[in-house]
């Protein structure tokens, strides 16, 4: 995380310049809102998803996130104009301990993260959807990595695609420059749930109140374990897996589980 627990026990309290954030019954909305600009990414909105999502993680209210987008389009990718020339504004959050690199900050979120998409997705913003646990997109939704067209390749949307689907399903995304409908990013993996525009926060609100019945504390142990997986040698994972089994049974989650497993009634989960 580019933020530390004490830096982000508190949002912004005047809001942010380009998210809005909203914390209801233990999920947390993160709401792209520059649409005038198809909700491209410049430096300040980079360093607020940065805050926002470091929030997320350390604040134990916090069991859900869901990414969405204001206006038409879900996200444009980078905003390589304000990129290349610098970005003159001040941002609301501190500066952020070092570069922001989208990939990584999804994949240090160790929370279920849904990304509601109801609108186009291009380039870069295929790092905030690959990196979502779940991606509800509208039928009108439309994905389309344009790099190659412009001289320049997804180098970083590449690392997240191969986590998701085949090798060269990922590859002939980043070299054809194809634009994929709703229907074909769900037939390759992209995308897990496809629903009509006007169905799509129904949608979410189905799956978030499914999650919210579960321990929020033994899926956020899976998601970390399932990233510190990947940096792990085969013949030492299994034995990783087993130590973070004995951790998660002393949890108050794991105890309260089974407690109320014993005693036939509904868990009360703490997120601890």
């Amino acid at each position: 995380m580019l933020y530390t627990a004490d830096q982000t026990t508190q949002l912004p309290p005047d809001g942010f310049r380009y998210l809005r954030i909203e914390l209801t019954d233990h999920v947390l909305t993160i709401t792209l809102n520059r649409p005038e600009k198809k909700n491209a990414l410049n430096p300040s909105m980079l360093a607020e998803l940065a805050f926002s999502l470091a929030y997320a993680q350390y604040t134990t209210d916090v069991w859900l996130v869901v990414l969405a987008a204001s206006g038409d389009t879900f996200c444009a990718g980078m905003d390589l104009k304000s990129l290349s020339s610098g970005d003159s504004e001040g941002t609301v959050v501190p500066e952020p301990s070092g570069p922001v690199r989208l990939g990584e900050l999804m994949a240090e979120l160790h929370k279920p993260c849904i990304a509601r998409v109801q609108g186009p997705v291009y380039a870069g913003g295929f790092l905030l959807v690959g990196g979502s646990t779940y991606v509800v997109a509208a039928e009108s939704a439309t994905f389309s990595l344009p790099e190659v067209k412009r001289g320049l390749f997804p180098f970083q949307v590449l690392a997240v695609l191969l986590d998701i689907m085949p090798a060269r399903t990922a590859l002939d995304l980043c070299l054809r420059a194809r634009t994929l409908s709703a229907a074909e990013a769900f037939s390759i993996g992209l995308v897990t749930q496809v629903v009509p525009s006007h169905e799509l926060d129904h949608a979410i609100a189905q799956l978030t109140d499914e999650l919210k019945q579960f321990s929020p504390m033994a899926m956020q142990a899976g998601l970390e374990a399932y990233q510190q997986l990947k940096h792990l040698p085969s013949e030492e994972q299994q034995a990783f897996l087993y130590e973070q089994f004995v951790k998660l049974q002393q949890t108050s989650d794991a105890k309260e589980g089974m407690a109320a497993f014993l005693e036939k009634r509904k868990p009360k989960w703490g997120g601890e």
